[in-house]
């Protein structure tokens, strides 16, 4: 029986990130099929159907551009879907495309199954996020041990866990999403103290700075606006995101993109030498924007930056030189680097799986709290508090209601979470009725509403009236939650999609084996066709030339046949070559499963499953 192993997952916006304890109690990313420690967040549908994920996805995106989806994690929580073919899927189905991807890959360099994880999302995502985090990985296969905060992962990362009575500062600034958190440590307990952030501000913002910049310059140079070319655009955010990556250790980069389009005149091309200066210049405005959400996590904290001891960097765009000259001016101390700030959050979620499943053999109290205000809509349209923005979680509070009406028989429970006093500016959660009031004065019944989150940050509602007992509540999720049999539907629809992509792999193989032997054909007969009987070399290229047509068709049962047969005849070939006087001594005549290709060490084959287009 295969062992089973329990991971923790960064599920990032543009990276994603597995690992896991191994038993020596160290940590593991764990690199994927493509040899990266890091998996591109990026599906991408074929015309032919198959689902692609992860570098080769990103790869192939220029030429496929509208079937290809990226940064779906800004989606997450919200009705938002992509239609492919006629078909919508929501963002957990395809952020569950990349987990299953991490997933299958670590499987295979673990050589067990995993079926446990924890799983990260930013502190500053709301209950609808976090509902569709945990929803993502339950369509993944996966039974979701824990939703952790991001920041909270980092500090167990950095082994800050073993430290006491330490003020900690996670400044996390990824691809898609920012969000600072103060933590308090001491005697095994780390303690969200408050948060704040954007869910809509990181690199992708970044890259798009110096797309534009590009694009602005090239239309001014030639009269063409690249944005309005897909393809063209796609290339300009790949060459953008390599430009600014280089810059965090290189003062220019050099961007050289040929036949980027062309006009009546012929092909365009475009040259541009992108400084450090320059890129500074273009995003200081989104680097400051951070400041805001630093000061007001501090100020909730009631801290001072003097008092904090240390500030941990998460996020690939902390290593950008003016992202660490902000966070110095700030805090008067240079941000820790001493991990590597894209694997942080996957390490840390790794130390917790393997505490809750028992392996660590140690115990670490994690406390988050709720990032925004939780309440419910009273008379007048106002939002009534129930659980304040930063209390630590899990945590359960009630208040009591009453009717606004006479002989009121029903209630309507509006949740929302924000910080505006108007409950309509703020974030709608969900609603439901409380029917079966007692008819009596406003005033009268008393209707108990309570607020239950969960170590997940997920809030679960429940309204009674006290008079009659009644009662009813939900989990808080709003129109995004997806049922249990929808959740099913999605997980069986999966494993179907994983049997067509195995299917679709096997035959992309029996079609490379088709076209190795064919080129072995042609090899042997243009050096010794005139070596062969007539009748022999006749009913051999016809062979290829259908086999070769069959190929082009598609056709995989014909294929097979093809092959078979053309196998037997290449072996007659061979034995009539060899009994010639003058035969060749180093002529090689294919055999029988000689046509696969290269072959690893284990004596299986590999094909180049996707190639890149030139």
């Amino acid at each position: 029986m295969a062992k089973e192993f329990v991971v923790g997952i960064d599920l990032g916006t543009t990276n994603s990130v597995i690992a896991w304890v191994k038993p020596d109690k160290t940590s593991e990313v764990i690199a994927n099929a493509e040899g990266a420690r890091t998996t591109s967040s990026v599906v991408s549908f074929s015309k032919t159907g198959e689902i692609i994920v992860g570098e080769p996805a990103k790869r192939q995106a220029v030429l496929n551009s509208d079937r290809t989806i990226r940064s779906i994690k800004r989606k997450m929580g919200t009705d938002s879907k992509n239609s492919i073919d006629g078909k919508d899927y929501t963002p957990q189905e395809i952020s569950s495309y990349i987990l299953r991807k991490m997933v299958k890959d670590a499987e295979a360099y673990l050589g067990g199954t995993i079926k446990k994880a924890v799983i990260t999302c930013p502190a500053y995502f709301n209950d609808a996020q976090r509902q569709a985090t945990k929803e993502a990985g339950q369509i993944a296969g996966l039974e979701v041990l824990r939703i952790i905060n991001e920041p909270t992962a980092a500090a167990l990362a950095y082994g800050l866990d073993r430290k006491n009575d330490e003020k900690v500062v996670v400044y996390d600034l990824g691809g898609g999403t920012f969000d600072v958190s103060i933590l308090e440590i001491g005697d095994g307990v780390i303690q969200v103290v408050s948060t704040n952030g954007n869910n809509h501000l990181g690199g992708d913002d970044f890259d798009k700075r110096v797309v534009d910049w590009l694009a602005d310059n090239f239309k001014k140079e030639h009269g063409v606006d690249l944005r309005n070319d897909r393809q063209a655009l796609q290339r300009l955010y790949e060459a953008g995101e390599k430009s600014k990556i280089e810059l965090s250790t290189k003062m220019e980069a050099d961007i050289s993109l040929p036949f980027i389009t062309a006009t009546a005149e012929g092909p365009l091309h475009l040259e541009a030498k992108l400084t450090r200066a320059t890129l500074e210049s273009l995003v200081r405005d989104l680097v400051e924007s951070t400041r805001g959400p630093v000061e007001n996590a501090l100020r909730d904290a009631k801290l001072n930056p003097s008092d904090i001891n240390e500030v941990l960097l998460v996020g690939g765009m902390t290593r950008m030189p003016l992202v660490q000259q902000m966070i110095k001016t700030i805090f008067k101390k240079e941000g820790n680097k001493s991990i590597n700030p894209d694997e942080a959050v996957a390490v840390g979620a790794a130390i917790q799986s393997s505490i809750l499943s028992g392996e660590m053999g140690k115990d670490v109290v994690l406390v988050d709290v709720t990032p925004l205000t939780l309440g419910v809509e009273v008379k007048g349209g106002l939002l009534e508090p129930i659980i304040e923005r930063n209390t630590p979680i899990p945590v359960k509070k009630a208040k009591v209601f009453t009717t606004a009406e006479d002989n009121q028989t029903e209630v309507e429970v509006r949740v929302y979470q924000g910080e505006r006093k108007i409950a309509s500016q703020n974030h709608m959660l969900g609603s439901f009725r409380l029917v079966g009031i007692m008819p009596a004065p406003r005033n009268i019944p008393q209707i108990e509403v309570s607020f239950d989150i969960d170590t997940d940050g997920i809030v679960n509602v429940n309204a009674k009236d006290l008079g009659t007992g009644k009662e009813q509540g939900m989990v808080v999720t709003g129109r995004n939650k997806l049922d249990p049999t929808e959740i099913n539907k999605m997980v069986e629809e999966a494993k179907r999609n994983e049997e067509d992509d195995n299917r679709r792999k096997q035959e992309i193989e029996m079609k490379n084996q088709a076209d190795n032997l064919v080129y072995s054909i042609e090899k042997i007969l243009k050096e010794n066709g005139d070596k062969i009987p007539g009748d022999l070399r006749s009913k051999v290229e016809s062979l290829k030339n259908d086999l070769r047509d069959a190929v082009n068709k598609e056709n995989i049962q014909r294929i097979k046949a093809l092959m078979e047969e053309l196998n037997q005849e290449s072996m007659k070939m061979g034995e009539y070559l060899y009994k010639q006087p003058n035969a060749n001594q180093d002529q090689q005549t294919p055999q029988n499963g000689d046509q696969n290709g290269p072959k690893t060490e284990d004596g299986n084959t590999y094909t180049a499953e996707y190639e890149d287009v030139k």
